[in-house]
């Protein structure tokens, strides 16, 4: 079992001044289980990471899917040190903003304009912003993960803070149930001013569900946007969109476009996209140019080194294999995987005596006691090699293993050595 004293000391320091020790829930104890898996990460290289007591782990997180190079590429860092020497924020725009905004209008089907943000809350709150401003309503569905706003946020049940009045705004429906949102049309005649939804999250769409929400869309005067936060520049060069062949009338991008570096973009049909100089959506940091350069250093060695094929080939790998130990351990009741090759997830449920959280809890302790930091989805990146894949799947079959027997034996609660996972909300 690894030390995490280091990580123990640095999460009770940090919650003296931070709430929750982190920034982010899903890097924070509630995702990790404190005393049975690193909570501070120390430095990465390539396709591995460090934690606050030195140990070393292939990184299968990847900063939430960020990561779509590996750590510290050169190629990317040595793009941002050469605009570092130049400077970062300037007093009126740089050009760097219209040469990565020319290249994302090149790549992105829908994409005829661009606006940049900081991260994915940014961007999905300026498409509904500019939605509503050009439909000139105010009713909003959503499927999948939207960012912290409250024009989302208020649809879950972490919705303290948000007014009531906001949350009646905002509608949710089921993926691949196309009827359950014809339904929300028929509820809310002529009110809805989007349809936002991730194109693709845990299963692929079935035939003519994608088709099926632009007619209904086109059909309501209703615009539609496709969150590619995740799936942009990971399942295909063109976004989902181009992978699906379906064009959006808004797109927003972010994570891994600039190997890590906090940008994101609104794209879309200069129609909609005009009205950004009539809404107000503006930011110092916008154009802030070390992000700009390597986004722009990303998609250029994206293209030279056909970046996806390689992450493609490693996920078509670790699914069909993971799906073969599954089997072999007769685990497939409670245990499958589901998912893209660039974004694929292990789907714990629950059994008879234990929750998928306690089951997930000391799934995560086992795989990081074999140095593979995991949290229940495989976000893999360009630096993973076989040799990684390999490893994550001895490791696969060791930890099914354990618990299998776990839940035949009923003993999680003496093999388990942390505090257990807490939920934040489900969304896929």
């Amino acid at each position: 079992m690894n030390n995490y004293t280091n990580s123990g000391e640095w999460l009770q320091r940090a919650e003296k001044t931070i709430p929750l020790g982190s920034q982010t829930f899903s890097k924070s104890k509630v995702a990790f289980p404190q005393n049975a898996a690193p909570l501070f990460i120390e430095r990465g290289y390539g396709s591995k990471v460090w934690d606050a007591d030195n140990n070393e782990y292939i990184d299968f997180v990847n900063g939430l899917l960020s990561i779509s190079l590996g750590y510290c590429d050169a190629e990317i860092n040595q793009a941002v040190v050469n605009q570092l020497a130049l400077g970062v924020t300037f007093s009126l725009p740089h050009k760097l903003e219209m040469e990565v905004a020319e290249e994302l209008v090149k790549l992105i089907p829908c994409a005829e304009m661009v606006r940049f943000g900081k991260n994915g809350s940014d961007a999905t709150s300026a498409a509904i912003r500019l939605a509503r401003a050009y439909t000139k309503r105010e009713h909003v569905a959503v499927c999948g993960y939207h960012g912290w706003q409250d024009w989302y946020i208020g649809s879950t049940t972490r919705n303290l803070g948000v007014p009531e009045c906001v949350r009646a705004l905002t509608h949710t429906f089921t993926y691949n149930d196309l009827d359950s949102l014809e339904k929300l049309f028929n509820e809310h005649p002529e009110q809805l001013a989007a349809v936002i939804m991730e194109p693709m999250n845990v299963a692929y769409p079935k035939q003519g569900f994608l088709e099926g929400v632009q007619a209904l869309c086109q059909k309501y005067g209703t615009v539609l946007i496709f969150d590619e936060t995740i799936t942009g520049f990971r399942f295909d060069l063109h976004g989902a969109q181009g992978l699906f062949n379906v064009t959006p009338d808004l797109a927003t991008f972010g994570k891994g476009m600039a190997n890590g570096f906090p940008i994101s973009a609104v794209v879309g049909k200069q129609k909609i996209m005009s009205l950004m100089e009539d809404i107000f959506f503006s930011g110092t940091f916008a154009g802030e140019t070390m992000s700009l350069a390597a986004t722009k250093a990303t998609l250029k060695k994206m293209q030279e080194k056909d970046v996806l094929t390689h992450i493609h080939h490693l996920g078509d790998k670790l699914i069909a294999e993971l799906d073969t130990l599954i089997l072999k351990h007769n685990a497939q009741q409670w245990l499958s995987t589901a998912g893209h090759p660039a974004w694929s997830f292990i789907v714990i449920k629950d059994t008879a005596h234990y929750s998928s959280l306690e089951l997930k809890s000391l799934f995560i302790q086992e795989m990081c006691a074999r140095g593979i930091l995991l949290a229940g989805s495989h976000n893999l990146s360009y630096a993973h090699t076989f040799c990684d894949i390999e490893k994550l799947l001895n490791a696969y079959d060791e930890v099914i293993a354990i618990l299998v027997n776990t839940i035949k034996t009923q003993n999680l609660y003496t093999v388990f050595k942390g505090k257990l996972l807490e939920p934040v909300f489900k969304v896929r």
